[in-house]
């Protein structure tokens, strides 16, 4: 794991009320997590505070699990 990836998870955590150990990667980010649209622009807010990499909620087309959530935030880190 990216060495960002603890904070941006226990800020997650912490943002939207979600156990600590309910982010695993292959955690369904709606079904799981319960992410809703709301919850997706705080995890845009908080990648760019933490990560310092802007993304757009069309980035997350097709993006389903924490894994490929944090998969696609590297990839954009590497950008």
């Amino acid at each position: 794991m990216a060495a960002y990836t603890e904070s941006l998870i226990d800020r997650l955590s912490e943002e939207l009320e979600i156990s600590r150990e309910s982010f695993v990667p292959e955690a369904l980010l709606k079904d799981d997590l319960g992410f809703d649209s709301l919850d997706m622009v705080d995890v845009v807010v908080l990648v760019e505070e933490i990560v310092g990499v802007r993304l757009k909620q069309s980035d997350f087309i097709g993006v389903r699990t924490l894994g490929q959530m944090l998969d696609l935030i590297e990839s954009k880190r590497q950008e």
